[in-house]
């Protein structure tokens, strides 16, 4: 699935996703630290992917693999 950043707070690598239809997501540290990205920008489009009970693993940019 895909989403929006609606805030990132660089000193603690976790944030809040905006998904397409209009769900907030949070995200830990954890699920950032998983892309192996170093910033996430307000706007930026995102990849989102979650393990079985919803919670999201991983951050990723639409273009990465």
């Amino acid at each position: 699935m895909q989403g929006t950043v609606a805030t990132f707070d660089a000193a603690t690598r976790s944030g809040l996703l905006l998904l397409d239809d209009g769900t907030e997501l949070p995200f830990p540290a954890r699920a950032f630290d998983a892309s192996g990205l170093r910033l996430l920008r307000l706007g930026q489009r995102v990849r989102v992917e979650t393990d079985a009970g919803g919670d999201v693993v991983r951050v990723t940019l639409p273009t990465m693999p």
